[in-house]
This record gives C-alpha cells, sequence and structure tokens, in this order.
C-alpha cells in the first residue's frame, strides 16, 4: 500500500489551489508556506493507509498521520517534539543516518530497510522507509511500510486503518454523490450528539443551517470536478447548539472516474472559534457601549470614502463630544457616569441610520460616519436631532444629569481627502462649536485650520518659554477703602513673547491648559507670588498679601504639588494667610468633586481664598456658608454702571451687607473713576482694584507705587 510520494490518496498531486493560502492575506513566506503544508499535509496524507511523517532536519516529528502515531505508539500532535531517530533499533541507527543524508543532499526519494522500536517496548519491528527532502530542503517526507509479505501487509494495514479511524480523535464522514451521510465513526456522531445510525442516510444538510446550505450547495461542483477543499462550516448538533469545524474534504472516483461522493476530516474548532470571535470583538468594539471602537471606526471611514469616491457621492464625518460630563462623573460618580455613556450612545444611535457607522473613540467621544449623502442639509437634520436628544435629561438612578454636545462636521471630499485629515479637520470643527457655547454644531473651514496651526504654534512657543524664563509676574493693587493704603494686590502672568510683545492670560492659557502646561505654569506663579510676598512684608508690614487665580483644572492636578506649596511657604518663614487662592465661583457647585475637597485641603494649610467674579455665574450667597470663603470679589459690571444708575448701587450695598453678615469681607473689581471708588466706600466696600489705582504693574513699579500710597477717599 505505497503512496507516492507527492500524490494524493484519490490520484490528487501537491496542495489544491483551493486550499492554498494567498500571500495577500498578510502571511509572510514562511507562515504561508508552513500553512500550505499544513494544509496538504491534512487533506491527502492524515488518512492514508501506511506511515506517514514531515521531519525536522534533526529528526524532530512535525507532523504524521492517523497510521504513523499509531506505529510508533505516541500522540499525533507530538506535544514532547520527539525526534523519528529515537525510534530507531541501536543497530540500525548508523544506517539511519546515512539514509537521511542520503535524501537531504538528494533530488530522488531515497529507501531504507530498517528495524523500528514502538515507545516503552524493547522489541522491534521491520519496516521499509522511503523519503526526500521537501520544504526548500528544510524537511523530509517520510512514508513508513511494514517490510511483511505484500496480501499480509495490505492485510494489516487495512485492518490497523479501519481500528484507527474508529478510535481516532478527529471526525470521519463520508457522504455519497448525492450528498448523503454513508459512514461517520464514532467520534463524528458524538461531535453531532448523534448515534451512527442516526446519521447514516440523512443528507448532509440536514445537519446544516440555511448559511450552511447555501455554501454547501455552491461547492458540490466543484467536488464533482476532483477538486480537494477545505472550509469552515457551522453545523447543528442534536440539542440545536452550535458546532464550528474544519472539513477537510478529498473527492472519491470509481476507476473509470465516475465521481463517487468525498470523503471529510472534520476538526471540531468551536472554542478557538469562540475565542477568536472575543478577541475580534474586543479589538473592535467598546467593551461600554458595544459600539465600534477607534480601530474599526478607522477601517470604516477608509472603506467608506473610498465607496464615496467610487459613487461620485460625499460623505459627512461628525465629532461629537459631550459639555458637562465630566461634572456629571465627578459629582456622581463613575458607575453614573457610564450610564450615561450607555444612555447617551443609544440617543445618538437612534438619529442615524441602520447604514451609518457610530463610534465611541474614548471617554466622552463619539464620531459618525455619514454616507451615501447627496445634500448638506440631510447633516444638519441629523446634528439638530443629536443636539436635541442630549440635551434632555439623564436618569441616573434616583439622580438626574444634564449634558449637552459638541458637533463638529468635516465633508469628504471638500475638506480633506484622507481619513486622518479628515478626523483632524472634524476635531478642530467640534471645537469650534465648543468655544463657540456649547450645545451646537460647527463645520470646518480652513480658518479653523489656521487657528489650530496657531494653538500649536503657541504651545511649542510656551515650553519654549518656560526653558527661557520669558514669564514674570505683574502686580495690581488693592487698595483698603477706609484708608486709602495698598495692603494687598493681585498677581497676574504675563508672557514677554520675543516677537508679539507682552501677552496677557486670556491670549495663551487656554492652550497651556489643554496641552497639560498649566499645572506647571500654576506652581511657577504660586512659587514666584510667595518669595514677593515675603519680600512686600518686610517692607509694607506682616499683613499684606498677594492673591494668585486657581482654575479646577489646577485643583484637579497632583495632590504633591500642594503639598510642596506648603513646605515652600515653611521655608520662606512666610505665614501662609499671606496667600489668597482666587476661585471662580462655578467650583462652588461642585460641592461633591476632588476639586472642592482639594480646596478644603489648601484651606485648612492656612491659606486664604476669594470668590472671584461673584455675580457672573451660577452661584449664590446660600452657597457661601457651606464653604471657607474669606473675600468676596464684586465683578467688574456691578461697578461700571454705579454713577448712572442707582438700582446698582442697592445691589451692592445689599450683596456687602450680606457678605458682611457671613462674615466676608468685599473687594469690587474694575474700578475705573473716582466716583465708583467713593460710592464703593459708602456703601461699605472693603477694598477695591482697578485702573482709578494703577493697572497690572511689574514688581518694580508696584514697590514704587505702594511705597508712596494713595490718600484716602474724601469725606462726604
Amino acid at each position: 500500500m505505497a503512496v507516492p510520494l507527492g500524490a494524493g490518496v484519490n490520484g490528487t498531486a501537491g496542495t489544491p489551489a483551493a486550499l492554498a493560502p494567498r500571500a495577500e492575506d498578510g502571511l509572510t513566506p514562511e507562515r504561508l508556506r508552513l500553512e500550505q503544508e499544513h494544509a496538504y499535509f491534512n487533506d491527502i496524507y492524515l488518512l492514508a493507509p501506511v506511515g506517514y511523517f514531515v521531519l525536522g532536519l534533526d529528526t524532530t516529528i512535525l507532523q504524521m498521520n492517523l497510521v504513523g502515531a499509531d506505529l510508533l505508539g505516541v500522540p499525533r500532535q507530538n506535544p514532547d517534539r520527539v525526534h523519528f531517530r529515537n525510534f530507531i533499533s541501536p543497530r540500525f541507527i548508523g544506517d539511519f543516518d546515512r539514509f537521511v543524508q542520503a535524501a537531504v543532499n538528494s533530488c530522488e526519494p531515497r529507501q531504507c530497510d530498517l528495524q523500528l522500536l514502538r515507545a516503552h517496548e524493547q522489541h522491534g519491528f521491520p519496516a521499509t522507509l522511503r523519503a526526500s527532502a521537501d520544504l526548500g530542503g528544510q524537511a523530509l517526507r517520510v512514508v513508513l511500510e511494514l517490510a511483511e509479505g505484500k496480501l499480509a501487509a495490505l492485510e494489516r494495514s487495512e485492518e490497523r486503518f479501519r481500528r484507527i479511524v474508529h478510535t481516532a480523535e478527529e471526525g470521519i464522514w463520508e457522504i455519497d454523490d448525492q450528498a448523503r451521510t454513508s459512514f461517520v465513526n464514532p467520534k463524528m456522531a458524538s461531535m453531532l450528539g448523534y448515534t451512527i445510525e442516526e446519521m447514516l442516510e440523512q443528507p448532509l444538510v440536514n445537519f446544516m443551517d440555511d448559511e450552511g446550505r447555501t455554501i454547501l450547495e455552491r461547492n458540490i461542483a466543484r467536488r464533482r470536478d476532483g477538486v480537494a477543499e477545505r472550509h469552515e462550516f457551522k453545523f447543528l448538533r442534536k440539542d440545536g447548539s452550535e458546532l464550528w469545524a474544519t472539513l477537510a474534504t478529498n473527492p472519491i472516483f470509481d476507476p473509470q472516474g465516475q465521481y463517487l461522493g468525498a470523503l471529510a476530516l472534520v476538526t471540531d474548532i468551536t472554542a478557538r472559534r469562540e475565542t477568536s470571535e472575543l478577541i475580534w470583538h474586543q479589538a473592535n468594539f467598546d467593551a461600554l457601549t458595544a459600539l465600534p471602537n477607534r480601530h474599526m471606526f478607522q477601517d470604516r471611514l477608509r472603506q467608506e470614502m473610498k465607496k464615496a469616491k467610487r459613487e461620485g457621492l460625499f460623505l459627512a464625518l461628525l465629532f461629537i463630544d459631550l459639555d458637562g460630563f465630566k461634572q456629571v462623573n465627578d459629582t456622581l460618580g463613575h458607575a453614573q457616569g457610564d450610564a450615561l455613556l450607555v444612555e447617551a450612545a443609544r440617543r445618538i444611535g437612534a438619529c442615524v441610520r441602520a447604514s451609518d457607522t457610530l463610534a465611541r473613540l474614548g471617554g466622552d467621544e463619539f464620531t459618525i460616519i455619514l454616507s451615501g449623502l447627496d445634500h448638506v442639509s440631510s447633516v444638519e437634520r441629523i446634528a439638530q436631532n443629536i443636539l436635541a436628544n442630549l440635551n434632555q435629561p439623564f436618569q441616573l438612578g434616583e439622580q438626574q444629569g444634564r449634558v449637552s454636545a459638541s458637533v463638529g462636521i468635516a465633508l469628504f471630499p471638500s475638506d480633506a481627502a484622507e481619513p486622518d485629515e479628515l478626523l483632524r479637520h472634524a476635531d478642530q470643527a467640534m471645537y469650534a462649536a465648543k468655544h463657540g457655547g456649547r450645545n451646537r454644531y460647527s463645520y470646518f473651514t480652513p480658518d479653523l485650520q489656521l487657528a489650530a496651526q496657531a494653538r500649536l504654534q503657541i504651545v511649542q512657543d510656551l515650553r519654549l518659554a518656560q526653558a527661557q524664563g520669558q514669564f514674570a509676574l505683574h502686580y495690581q493693587p488693592i487698595v483698603n477703602l477706609a484708608t486709602g493704603a495698598i495692603e494687598r494686590a493681585e498677581a497676574l502672568l504675563r508672557w514677554q513673547h520675543p516677537e508679539r510683545g507682552l501677552l496677557a492670560p486670556a491670549e495663551f492659557l487656554a492652550q497651556a491648559e489643554s496641552n497639560g502646561l498649566l499645572l506647571e505654569l500654576g506652581d511657577w506663579v504660586f512659587r514666584h507670588a510667595a518669595a514677593q510676598a515675603r519680600q512686600w512684608q518686610g517692607q509694607f508690614g506682616a499683613g499684606f498679601q498677594i492673591s494668585v487665580n486657581l482654575s479646577p483644572g489646577q485643583l484637579r492636578g497632583d495632590a504633591a504639588l500642594y503639598q510642596g506649596w506648603q513646605e515652600y511657604v515653611r521655608a520662606l518663614a512666610l505665614p501662609p494667610r499671606s496667600i489668597v487662592l482666587e476661585i471662580a465661583e462655578g467650583v462652588l457647585l461642585d460641592s461633591a468633586s476632588t476639586v472642592v475637597a482639594r480646596l478644603r485641603a489648601l484651606r485648612e494649610m492656612g491659606l486664604q481664598v476669594a470668590l472671584d467674579d461673584f455675580g457672573t455665574g451660577y452661584s449664590s450667597l446660600a452657597h457661601l456658608k457651606h464653604f471657607d470663603i474669606d473675600y468676596l470679589k464684586l465683578d467688574h459690571s456691578f461697578v461700571r454702571e454705579l454713577a448712572a444708575d442707582t438700582g446698582d448701587l442697592a445691589l451692592c450695598e445689599a450683596v456687602i451687607a450680606m457678605a458682611h453678615k457671613l462674615g466676608l469681607r468685599v473687594v469690587a473689581e474694575g474700578v475705573e473713576t473716582a466716583v465708583q471708588r467713593d460710592l464703593l466706600a459708602l456703601a461699605g466696600c472693603d477694598f477695591a482694584q482697578g485702573y482709578v489705582y494703577a493697572p497690572a504693574l511689574p514688581a518694580d513699579d508696584f514697590t514704587a507705587l505702594a511705597v508712596r500710597g494713595w490718600p484716602p477717599p474724601a469725606a462726604t
């Protein structure tokens, strides 16, 4: 029963074209070669009634068929990586080594008669080996035949083959020319949950779903043409569950070439496929919302852009960022934040078509690919629906959360030609919507691109400015309205840009915060202001204070930074109350957040706190009693019309009186005229700052002004 090397059981030679892996599938040449060899071996030699082996040059058994594994008495998968040479009787070792060397160095098959030993047995059996080099000279194909009389060998081989087929760990399935089951081994029946008798004479399609039937019908003609194939099929077990299996199928013909049916080796790959599907799903879908993630989104964007180009249509990319999500997350907790994201994904998904792609890039950022569009109005309608849906309250347990959205829109092909560029432009348009007031959408324009480039340049310049010491503090006097003395100052950061001149914070702080530079700048401001306060206390008295502005972003920073402030102030021998931290009133709304907890920790260090720009946000005096606030700073909008509007004066008087009742001292900002100053003094305001005294000044100019002093306001 010798099988010619390079020929199949049914006369097919080499690897069938249908089974050969393609180089374009992303396989390396080495992996491609191994995949081809594996397919070739399984499809042609696994069921051969002779021993068949693929050996490495050191005789490691790389592959063996069912009969070969049985003859040697080892597992077919060879988990211990045993060598074929280990099974040669000792007195034939030299003959075997010469046989291997000759086969490796020859293009022709070589033959050798010797004696083999089964695993863990001492008595050998005579055998004939035929071998030839293959796989580019990197391995050997070896056929093992028992050295007996031809008829006896045939009978013994066939008997062994029948035994192996019935005890094999792979399923073996034979069908006739009508695709009815003519034979299955016990393993095959067990895999599907049937008895052998239940499967015999049953059409193959009875064990498949509709999709499997379609694939089967499509491939029957190919088997009739003699094509050996490999496919993954989904079968249905008797209990209705799914069995995924690989079928390596070879057609069977009679001597006249008449198609008789096919023989298939069936391998259960259900667990492997489930694992692969899980890995694929995890790699391509967001675990929280089950939406496509960034990886799948980028792939779909590339495909949709190609399709739009081919069909002459345009495509819209929407970039969505939730406004106010962080506040909900910090206030109500991450579990409720996750619930909000899931509901937000559902609401956004309800606004788009099934053919559109909604993805979550991460955090509170979503993208939508709107494809196959013929006019822009449909994009705007979808954007408006998204804004309206997200603006409704979110029921999160017993509490409600509210967010809005900023939506950026970029169009293909007008705004970009490449996927990465289109995404970047949609992102820039989203930021334009956010800076424009939020809860709105914005289209990308070239002006936005120029603005983005300018922001990038500012970030680069900021890093250089830190290294080269281009930052400085200017100080605006804060005057005691009762005495006219300059008792305090507000430290204001300035950037002496080498090309643009002196820049105020409004021109660069937003970029510093968005690029992670704000904490470093804030630390620099605090330390320089503290050192300056120590110097001025030596000149103007121990009660002199300097105010520094503190943003919520700074309060969310590393706690070690603020512990370093305490140590720095102690090293200066500066009383902590010499520094006043000015915060925006919006911080008071976030009573459960890390921001407020950090603020209270700073307050416990001895630093004082001023509530800046009071009256411009959402807080009220009712919030003040829950926080340790020392100063209330009236926004300049209260002060601006004091001379012309007695209503504003009454409002100022009421706020000042209520603040005093709560133990707060009041500072009026933006005082520009002597009339405003005098009216504020009459209203009982404690301090004032503004151009009526001086703008923010360099430290030396401030010192000169403070030494000169101011007369107290005239009595009336």
